[in-house]
């Protein structure tokens, strides 16, 4: 730190000018090859601009054996999962190869609405900035990933008429890229990234904006669950231990302290090396006990890679990741939930499902590397993720930068039908035009009304860790006497410390949304998604007059591998053995829990026989084929699956056709044959099997 306070920082020209070509990431393979391989300069025409791919995923950037890499190697691999269509065949394909992007001298990458949805995963922006891109323009960013590339020292714009000016060669103001934001992004920008922000604010060197509360007129305003967290972790003067403000309000901006702050296999050993790089090989982690380490992504990596990318030594690559971290974790003393010992393969616990079942508290403020780190927001508390270079930043800090977002309700009323789950919810949720259209993308989501207040914890996570798939920045649900319950028969903590947490911790009447949707549970039904977005929502009757014939039915994840999602799994599994029936012939059926404790959870309730009988193969904890990385993947486009993972983006989880659907629906399917959902008192239909048809 003492070396921080001395190491010199200065800010960047006020004017760029920058040298190189614009990559127009279109839905037209053949105009992509034409930019890469022709070398052919497209111009910005109100058609192209028609054809920009929208809804290109952090996966789609990086897929995620990609990520294996953790270096500037990353340059070579930019967009190599994008898919785009051939106007000739009208198939799907990825037109983009390695090298072909860092080899075509482009500076600036453009593409459509929602640009960089998906994963929290800043190799995507690394791998950008590594073959080149210094700019990226898209009609809509997402949160996450906007922050990412702000962190790196990548500059994000929505101004389409930055393209021209970058191709004239003309200066640009630094000011086109900062005007609008708040004052703390508006430096991050003008030092250049994160880091170099950071050590200039140790240095005094920037300006932080006092919270509105400070002001001597500023009275009080009624605030949400979400805002009154922040306002608690408002760091006033970091140097004098200041934390906590009267109120905050969305668009105001700061430090916040956070209460945890972990990360998995995928992210620390990046993080580390950045971490190595800016403070030496003996730098300390502030706070190491509040640091938590998870190996839990590639687990099973080798029960799934294809032969082909072992030959290239991507398993062996991504083999180091796991080394990376455990060395790191030795030297900075930090707890690591490592791989099982002995026989048992697989990871002590996926990194959401731990936090929640022993660290997460209402109130708490906790990030993490991943997405669905929103998970532990079931029980009453702000967890969102971050990318690599927040991460690292915060090991030195403590706290995270955020501009408080602005917060939406979905109040769910009504009585559900039996079959009906936290899933089928949020898949009705995720195609209401306000998310489908990005109007959500990095505000609160806040879920309410007496249908979730029904919901057990388990059922609440499912909904919050999937405010990743509405691009929100977090979700949350207000703590209650649920909650109360959780923390006290899950937790075993003393009842009087649980009520104390929970106090408080619910919105204020008359809180500010900006908007509320209400939803009447008795008119869902069991959902589906369709293959490449979870946004594709339809109901599962539809799909069932053409029954969709399924292959490989994986029912886990972190979304997913929950108690009560073995408990719903058990219990069409239970209804169909009575019928005498078993997994389909035709489908290869996963069942992967998220941790030890919910491992032990189906031994006790004999989950782990009943899987065994119906002819279900039981999985140890892990992400595996979530990020296709594990049992449970597509291995050819021809393939279909049906899943109750989060979601099914392309290559998500293989090349084939993924379906997301509810616990209830992925085991009803897996006995099926075809995607079709479960109903009390209705038994399954399985169709004829076309393996022992060929017998």
């Amino acid at each position: 730190m003492e070396d921080l306070t001395r190491r010199p920082v200065a800010k960047r020209p006020t004017t760029l000018r920058f040298d190189g070509r614009v990559l127009y990431l279109a839905d037209d393979s053949k105009l992509i090859r034409d930019q890469l391989e022709g070398g052919r300069n497209l111009e910005l025409t109100d058609e192209l601009q028609a054809k920009l791919r929208d809804q290109i995923s952090t996966d789609e950037i990086t897929p995620a054996y990609i990520c294996y890499f953790f270096d500037e190697t990353l340059g070579e691999f930019p967009y190599l999962g994008l898919r785009a269509i051939n106007p000739d065949t009208g198939e799907a394909e990825a037109p983009i190869t390695r090298g072909s992007v860092k080899n075509g001298g482009f500076v600036c990458s453009v593409a459509g609405k929602r640009r960089g949805k998906g994963s929290s995963r800043e190799q995507s922006p690394y791998a950008e900035l590594m073959a080149g891109i210094q700019v990226v323009v898209g009609e809509s960013i997402e949160r996450i990933y906007n922050e990412n590339c702000q962190n790196l020292g990548m500059l994000t714009t929505t101004d389409f008429s930055v393209i021209d000016r970058i191709l004239s060669g003309e200066d640009i103001p630094l000011s086109v890229f900062t005007d609008g934001k708040d004052e703390i992004t508006r430096q991050i920008i003008e030092y250049g990234g994160l880091f170099e922000f950071n050590v200039a604010r140790l240095q005094g060197k920037v300006s932080l904006p006092a919270p509105h509360s400070a002001a001597p007129d500023a009275g009080d305003r009624p605030m949400t669950v979400a805002e009154k967290i922040f306002a608690r972790h408002w760091v006033v003067d970091a140097a004098n231990e200041d934390v906590g403000v009267d109120w905050v309000e969305p668009g105001e901006a700061g430090f916040f302290r956070t209460d945890v702050r972990f990360s998995h296999e995928y992210v620390t050993p990046m993080s580390a090396i950045f971490f190595e790089q800016k403070m030496g090989t003996d730098g300390k982690v502030a706070d190491p006990d509040t640091v938590l380490f998870f190996r839990d992504h590639l687990t099973f990596l080798h029960k799934a890679m294809s032969q082909e990318r072992i030959e290239m030594g991507l398993l062996d690559v991504a083999n180091q990741l796991e080394v990376k971290q455990r060395e790191f974790a030795e030297r900075q003393g930090i707890t690591l939930y490592g791989e099982q010992k002995g026989h048992v393969m697989g990871s002590e616990a996926i990194c959401h499902s731990k936090i929640l079942e022993e660290y997460a508290e209402p109130g708490m403020l906790i990030i993490g590397s991943d997405s669905h780190t929103p998970h532990a927001g079931a029980i009453g508390c702000v967890a969102f993720g971050c990318g690599t270079t927040a991460i690292f930043n915060s090991w030195i800090t403590r706290d995270v930068r955020v501009r408080v977002p602005k917060s939406f309700k979905v109040v769910i009323s009504g009585a559900p039908r039996a079959n009906v789950t936290a899933k089928d919810y949020m898949l009705e949720i995720l195609r209401q035009p306000y998310i489908r259209d990005g109007h959500a993308i990095g505000q609160i989501i806040e879920y309410a009304g007496p249908a979730v207040e029904a919901l057990s914890v388990d059922e609440r996570a499912t909904m919050t860790n999937m405010a990743a798939e509405v691009g929100a920045f977090t979700g949350i649900v207000a703590a209650d006497e649920k909650t109360v319950e959780y923390l006290v028969s899950e937790r075993g903590m003393d009842e009087a410390r649980a009520r104390a947490l929970v106090e408080d911790m619910q919105s204020d009447e008359g809180a500010e949304y900006v908007k509320v949707i209400e939803i009447d549970a008795s008119t869902i039904e069991p959902m589906a998604a369709l293959p490449g977005d979870p946004g594709n929502g339809v109901f599962v009757r539809e799909l069932e007059q053409e029954p969709v014939r399924i292959e490989i039915a994986y029912a886990g994840s972190c979304t997913a591998g929950k108690k009560e999602d073995m408990d719903m799994y058990a219990r069409v599994f239970r209804d169909a053995e009575k019928q005498g029936l078993k997994v389909h012939p035709d489908v290869e059926c996963f069942i992967q829990c998220g941790s030890i404790e919910v491992r032990e959870y189906c031994r006790e309730q004999g989950y782990l026989e009943l899987f065994e009988r119906m002819g279900a193969s039981f999985i140890e904890p892990g992400c595996g084929a979530c990020i296709n990385a594990g049992p449970g993947v597509t291995r050819d486009a021809d393939q279909v699956s049906v899943s109750s993972q989060n979601r099914n983006f392309p290559g998500r989880s293989g090349p084939g056709q993924l379906y997301l659907v509810s616990p209830y629906s992925v085991a009803a399917s897996a006995v099926a044959g075809y995607v079709t959902m479960w109903e009390p008192g209705r038994p399954l239909q399985p169709l004829s099997s076309r393996k022992l048809a060929t017998v």
